[in-house]
Order: C-alpha cells, then structure tokens, then sequence
C-alpha cells in the first residue's frame, strides 16, 4: 500500500505515487542568503497535465539560478510563478536532474513509466509556438525550476515530457544529474549564432574555464577541433582546464583593470584601461603561441568584463553572453563595434535540438559532466552559499535526493 510520504532516500513502488513529498522549499519571508532562505518542508505532489510526466529525483544539480532565487534578486521568482497560476507563497527550485519516470499524461509519447532520464530546463507552451520557429523566442519560454514552481530539489518534479533525455547508463545517478543546465547553455553559445559557430582551428576565450558553464564550453570547443583558452582564478583551475582540452590560460588576477569602462572622455583612466587590455590581450597570444584574436568570446562574468572582451574579440567575431554573475551594466567602446564589425550575442539556455544534441555528446561518452563535490538533500543550502560567496571548488555540483549512495549507475524501484 502506497504511503503518504515516504523518507528521503526511499523510494515509492514504481509507478504508485503518494500524496506529499519532501522539498527544499524557499518562502518569500525568508529570501536572503541561501543558508537562511531554504528549508526542508512537506509539499503536496503536483498533478501531472496531458503533456506532462512526473519523475522520481534520483539526484538534482546545483546551479546559480537558485542562489538568485533564495535572495529574491534580480526578481522575486514567487511572484513569477503566480503569473502562470502556480502557488506564489513558496518555490522549489532545481533546474538540473537525473531520475525514473513515475507518471506521464495522456498525450506523452516519447518517454514511459520507468525510463532513466535526465531533465533540460527548457519549458514553453507546446501547443502555442508556431511551427517552424525557436521556442526560445516565445512569450511563453522559461527556466523549469526557476521561474516555474516543480524544480528538482524534492522527491518528485514536474516536468514537460520534451524535457526528459535518455539518461547516459555510465554515468552515476549524481554525475548524470549536474550537467544539462550548463552544458545545453554552452552548446548554444558556441553551436547556436550562425555564422558564429564553432569550426575547426577556431581561436576561442573562455570566461570562467573551470566552472561548471566552462568546463562544458572548453570540452565543446575541443571536439568541434578549435583551441579553447581559458580565463581562471588560479594556477590549479588552469591545470584542470587544460586536462579537459584547453590550449592553456589566463589568471584574472595577474590583471586589475576589471569594471566598468572608463568614459571615453577622460583620457588619462581610458589609457590606463586601454592599456590594461592589451596585456591581456598579448597574455592571449603568449599562450595561445600566436598571434590570433578569439573569433568567439564566452562570456558570463558581464559588468567586470565585457569591455575588456569587446575590446579583445576578432574582427568579425562574437561576443556570446548569457549572464551577468558580476553586474548587468557592460560598457561598450562603440568604435570597435561598429568599425571592426564585432557582434555581442545574448543567449539563454537552450531549445530541444541544441539540448539533445549536446546530451548525445555527453551519451557517446565524449564529455565528462566534471562532477565535483557531491551534498545531501539536508544540505542543499550549503553549494548555494557556496556560490553565493564564490567559495565553491571547479566542477559541476550535485545533490544526492531519492539516492543516498554515491556511484550508483542505476537503481531498480
């Protein structure tokens, strides 16, 4: 007999679905620093609609989308979900998982009852983009486990059926369950603006190399045959970049000319600038061992950054951007962007085409997920801090939910 709720770490009988669940749950009254915003709590199942499946969390990824939602900047994301009738007092977030398809609706076709999954955060109304066009531009795109109410940080999620990938059968429950978010994300920046899109022999700068959107970003540029260079904090996240196929990298804080840009009027401070970029600039070509500027930039620092990959991209080349982790304001030196023909590309996540083709890397085995460190369900709170304070070690993060046990490949319910 199916119990209301069951514990963390135990899982119902395949396909019996009880009533409550546990959650990691964050309530407006308490946004602030993730170690005070999130809370475990008993949560009512969610009811599955007829484009809809409902799968077991067997471990959930850990991403900064949730630090923003424990401290309810840049938006209160419990007001979002009002706005498309789900509960507005309270969020569950987790916008990465691995799991086992416990329900699906009526007209769900692609994925069944007991099918190993791994979920992509992609959600719009499947029945009101045309045909034909990117369902990345529609009124109706958001971030599953962000802007909707149903993430992974509990025993069950909802989620839209065209969310559900086949889970890599080599890869632990914990590793399969940390990579989408960031390598769908990436896989669009590099793969996504035609012509700008990664060839052979590409020069590429890669922002933040040995994080969790790096990380996937350089192992990208090396199977597309391009030379990633990576920018990092330390000697040790270089080394780990160049394991993953960077041509070598860049310490930030051999530099100090990051912020805004100075006003292009004073002439003094935009020297000083200016010459700021130029040694990172020959920085570049030192390890790069030529002298080439990147025809693509990735970028998601922002406001600390921008000027200086605007100022170091290729004639012709791309900026791509899809955060702005140190500010929203990015100041522009307009001359090289109109006269030398620059592009500065916004990006967000990713469709299903660029999401499957990115998780068949990761299923051929060609990209490792680059799981760092691993928490308990009672401990979600803890990577977000982390992150929150830039504490957090190289890698993608994981939580452990409906597993307990690190390493499993697979688990029979």
């Amino acid at each position: 007999m199916t119990k209301d709720i069951y514990d963390i770490g135990e899982a119902p009988p395949l396909g019996e679905v009880p009533a409550k669940m546990w959650a990691q749950v964050i309530r407006p009254e308490r946004f602030g620093e993730p170690k005070d915003a999130f809370k475990p709590e008993q949560i009512d199942i969610p009811e599955v609609g007829p484009d809809e499946a409902l799968v077991w969390v067997a471990a959930a990824g850990i991403n900064y989308n949730n630090v923003w939602a424990a401290r309810g900047v840049p938006i209160d994301v419990c007001q979002v979900h009002g706005k498309f009738g789900e509960p507005s007092d309270f969020h569950i977030g987790g916008s990465d998982a691995s799991g086992i398809v416990y329900k699906v609706g009526d007209n769900v076709t692609n994925v069944k009852v007991g099918d190993r999954v791994v979920i992509h955060c992609g959600e719009w109304d499947v029945h009101g983009v045309p045909a034909g066009t990117d369902p990345m531009f529609h009124p109706s795109y958001r971030i599953w486990g962000y802007e909707t109410n149903w993430g992974s940080f509990a025993q069950f999620t909802k989620v839209q059926a065209h969310q559900c990938m086949p889970k890599p059968p080599h890869l632990s429950w914990e590793a399969a369950g940390c990579y989408a978010l960031v390598g769908c994300t990436a896989w669009r920046m590099l793969m996504g603006w035609p012509p700008h899109t990664v060839q052979s022999d590409d020069v590429v700068l890669i922002w933040g190399g040995s994080g969790g959107l790096g990380s996937m970003a350089t192992q990208i540029v090396r199977e597309q045959g391009a030379k990633p260079v990576t920018v990092v904090s330390s000697d040790n996240r270089g080394e780990f970049t160049k394991k993953l196929g960077a041509v070598g990298y860049i310490n930030r804080k051999d530099f100090n000319h990051w912020g805004r840009m100075p006003d292009w009027t004073d002439d003094e401070a935009y020297a000083t600038w200016a010459a700021g970029c130029r040694a990172f600039g020959k920085a570049f070509w030192d390890v790069l061992g030529e002298r080439r500027a990147p025809r693509i930039v990735f970028e998601h620092p922002g406001q600390d950054t921008v000027p200086t990959s605007i100022f170091v991209v290729d004639t012709g080349g791309m900026v791509v951007i899809c955060a702005g982790t140190t500010g929203y304001n990015a100041d522009v030196d307009l001359r090289y962007l109109w006269m030398r023909q620059k592009r500065l590309q916004g990006s967000h996540f990713a469709n299903d085409d660029d999401a499957y083709a990115f998780n068949e890397l990761v299923v051929d085995g060609k990209i490792d997920p680059c799981l760092g460190d691993v928490f308990t369900f009672d401990e979600i709170w803890k990577p977000h801090q982390l992150m929150f304070e830039n504490k957090h070690n190289e890698g993608n993060m994981a939580a452990l939910v409906g597993v307990t046990e690190r390493g499993l490949t697979d688990l029979d319910v």
